[in-house]
């Protein structure tokens, strides 16, 4: 991670581009989004960066001062926005037609919207079958169409004036695969790349595309992407920063608050049954087993790393975990996210507790996009690179050091957020311990 104390983080001088693989509902509703509050039209709510504050110093001393105020984050007013996406609509008529944000919203934010169009994508449709599009590249072998990628992101930062970049996977769940032969080195890679293997990705190609050109990468799909030996090799070498994976939005997020809730007070879990109802993109890809099953890798994780089981065996030994994705097109992206939990209390007497979010996936990804984004950013000027795990709190599995195993608890990911910007700065981590108080 290259974390060091006392840091002086490079200012967030010039503009930001955001580049973002996917340009569909996620990604427009983070760019309108922007564009709305930059006008004044709505607040950046849901966004750490924009809304949040930092205690320093003991609770007394009234010290909490915006997290803008504290570090040097790149303001909104000068992100410019970019990307790819298989098909060639600007980014008006695909927020239209992803119906996440209201007409009238967006017919004040048309012109634009209008002026962003995306580039033509890299894709092959063995990697998201349910999807086809004709806005794609071809090349002669994978290595082509990362140079290709690489040209873009150039002409890119040439022709809007960015003095800076990231990107942001915001395109569809591949299919799972694990990783292989290919992926164990850089050299070993960039030789597939030359021949073209199977076992390379679309996802990927966008990956090296960036860490070849020194641009941070954020994976916001359950896709195995940077979460491989041969782009750590090339973060490593080039200083960049990366982070991962899958977006932690509604029915995880709500996993990652209350399973601390249990173990904390010690209560004991049967099972727990989560379905989705989604309607958009994402759920159509993700009516394919193949796309489904790395969705369900990646959310079946969090409570196996939270409650333990082989430390608290009369809690949680053996207890039932099933996740299922529905297809529903009526839906939308207004998804619902159904849990029932089944629990055990004193003496073993149980309990439930149903939870139906009705929630809108894209809204609630958009702010996440957004502060990846730039804590990206700030990660490259604070001179951090690798993997970026205090960042965790923006993914369903975060990316750790093989052999460490990830923090999934909300509160402890925020709290390893903020203490590390404090560290940064070269001040007093908080631990809650409060004797002072006492003394």
């Amino acid at each position: 991670m290259g974390l060091k104390k006392g840091v002086e983080v490079q200012p967030a001088s010039g503009k930001l581009g955001v580049l973002l693989p996917g340009m569909g509902a996620v990604a427009t509703t983070f760019i309108a989004g922007v564009l709305a509050v930059r006008k004044g039209l709505a607040k950046p709510i849901g966004s750490l960066c924009e809304m949040g504050t930092i205690r320093l110093g003991k609770r007394t001393d009234n010290r909490v001062p915006t997290l803008r105020e504290y570090v040097p984050i790149a303001a909104l007013d000068d992100l410019c926005f970019g990307g790819w996406d298989i098909f060639p609509e600007d980014m008006y008529q695909a927020a239209v037609k992803a119906g996440v944000l209201e007409k009238d919203l967006l017919r004040q934010l048309q012109g634009e919207l209008e002026a962003i169009r995306p580039m033509a994508a890299v894709f092959e449709q063995t990697w998201v079958k349910k999807l086809s599009g004709t806005h794609v590249k071809k090349g002669s072998s994978k290595m082509e169409l990362a140079e290709q990628v690489m040209a873009d992101i150039e002409r890119f930062k040439k022709e809007s004036g960015c003095d800076r970049l990231v990107m942001v996977w915001c395109g569809s769940t591949e299919i799972y695969r694990q990783p292989t032969e290919v992926h164990s080195s850089l050299a070993k890679f960039e030789d597939g790349l030359r021949r073209s293997d199977d076992n390379i990705a679309p996802s990927q190609i966008y990956a090296y595309a960036a860490l070849k050109l020194g641009v941070p990468y954020a994976n916001g799909a359950p896709n195995l992407t940077v979460d491989i030996p041969a782009m750590q090799e090339l973060a490593k070498q080039n200083a960049v920063p990366i982070a991962g994976k899958d977006f932690k939005t509604g029915q995880t997020l709500m996993k990652t608050v209350l399973a601390p809730m249990l173990k904390a007070r010690m209560l004991g879990l049967e099972g727990w049954y989560s379905t989705n109802i989604l309607g958009n993109r994402d759920g159509e890809v993700l009516d394919d087993p193949e796309s489904f099953k790395a969705k369900e890798v990646s959310k079946l994780g969090v409570l196996e790393h939270i409650l333990q089981p082989d430390k608290y065996p009369d809690l949680y030994k053996d207890f039932c975990h099933v996740v299922r994705i529905n297809y529903y097109p009526p839906r939308g992206d207004n998804k619902e996210g159904w849990d029932n939990i089944d629990i055990r209390g004193w003496l073993g007497y149980p309990m439930q507790i149903k939870i139906d979010f009705l929630c809108r996936d894209s809204i609630l990804a958009a702010p996440i996009v957004l502060d990846l984004a730039l804590w990206m950013d700030f990660s490259r000027r604070a001179g951090m690179s690798g993997i970026q795990e205090w960042l965790s709190f923006y993914w369903k599995s975060p990316m750790t050091q093989p052999g460490l195993y990830p923090e999934h608890d909300l509160f402890i990911q925020l709290m390893k957020l903020k203490n590390t910007l404090r560290h940064i700065k070269g001040d007093e981590l908080i631990t809650h311990l409060g004797a002072e108080y006492y003394d």
